[in-house]
């Protein structure tokens, strides 16, 4: 907002190019400036009209008087003694989200948000139990991306690798600001990052993972399972009751078959609730004749839940018998529990 005039003004990185172009053209300028105006943007990451400096000054006051930049700033930073690191961003208008820096040796991947809350109420997330205030722009997750690639690189000397759309929020309820960002990030005209690093994951909405398949993306799939049978599902995910298993397995298997990208499925093993045999012998059922793997997740404990971790004997057992079944599992481990920054934390508790 321009505070010297009260006028609001537009986030330039929310205006479509062929609007730009007609400004450029309207004030007097060629229409190539705004393919300029753009690669600062979305190539360079610029925040500031000030340094797009193969630009006049007059064209640069420009774009001042007419648009703005509503970037996010870093409100808290924290840092886990495995190395990971927490930062809550503040937005424009002072709303909170959170996104971590996850450092392993063979990879940096970003744990980035879609939403200002979540509206799902999953019981065992701390997001859950926010209120959904808003969906995040394109933009704003394509600036946390950015943000936590520069902490990647003072932090450890190292680029981002991969990113993972498993902070808050639900991101197929964002769909089109979500798709929209993953564009500006793979695209040649913005960090040119390969959509193969990318992860988006959800906790289940069906005819949002068929649109992707109809989308023909390119990026990799993740559910967030936890329970294989949906009476159970029901109790810890309210939104199985509108999602069920079976229709959930019909929409993995259409993505799977129209665009062949990987599929993960995200289960946290709670003490005593999904993790016995059965439990097991239900998600063999579930992941029958899908090329998909299991991602086994260490339960991350929440003032708001009483759940708590399996023990580690039937986290080998679970994990056993899944692989005795042909099915290929990866154990989880968590990261940043200390700061509050793993799988299911993350709330603005701050």
């Amino acid at each position: 907002m321009d505070r010297s005039s009260n006028i609001i003004k537009k986030d330039i990185r929310s205006t479509k190019v062929e609007d730009l172009e007609a400004f450029f053209l309207q004030n007097g300028q060629p229409k190539f400036r705004a393919k300029q105006v753009l690669e600062w943007i979305w190539v360079k990451s610029s925040t500031s009209f000030d340094g797009m400096t193969n630009l006049s000054l007059k064209t640069r006051e420009l774009l001042s008087e007419s648009y703005e930049f509503y970037t996010l700033d870093i409100h808290k930073e924290q840092k886990s003694s495995d190395g990971t690191v927490k930062s809550a961003f503040k937005l424009h208008d002072g709303n909170l989200v959170e996104g971590v820096l996850i450092p392993q040796e063979d990879r940096m991947t970003a744990c980035v948000s879609s939403q200002v809350g979540c509206s799902l109420t999953c019981k065992f997330c701390a997001t859950g139990y926010m209120d959904r205030v808003r969906n995040l722009q394109p933009y704003e997750i394509y600036d946390q991306v950015v943000s936590i690639h520069k902490q990647a690189l003072a932090n450890f000397g190292k680029p981002l690798s991969n990113i993972v759309y498993m902070g808050m929020g639900e991101p197929l309820l964002n769909y089109v600001n979500v798709l929209k960002s993953i564009e500006y990030i793979t695209s040649p005209e913005g960090l040119n990052m390969s959509p193969k690093r990318i992860t988006v994951s959800t906790a289940g909405v069906a005819k949002m993972i068929k649109k992707l398949a109809d989308d023909a993306v390119k990026f990799n799939l993740a559910l967030s399972l936890h329970a294989a049978d949906d009476e159970k599902r029901n109790q810890i995910m309210p939104i199985n009751e509108s999602n069920t298993l079976a229709v959930l397995k019909e929409a993995l298997t259409y993505f799977y078959l129209n665009t062949k990208n990987k599929i993960t499925l995200e289960y946290i093993l709670f003490y005593n609730f999904n993790d016995k045999e059965e439990d097991a012998k239900n998600l063999v059922r579930f992941a029958k004749n899908l090329p998909l793997k299991v991602n086994i997740i260490e339960y991350n404990p929440i003032a708001e839940a009483d759940f708590k971790n399996t023990s580690v004997d039937s986290l080998e057992r679970f994990a056993s018998y899944l692989r005795s079944n042909d099915i290929v599992v990866n154990v989880r481990r968590s990261r940043g529990k200390d700061i509050d920054a793993a799988c299911g934390q993350l709330a603005n508790k701050h």
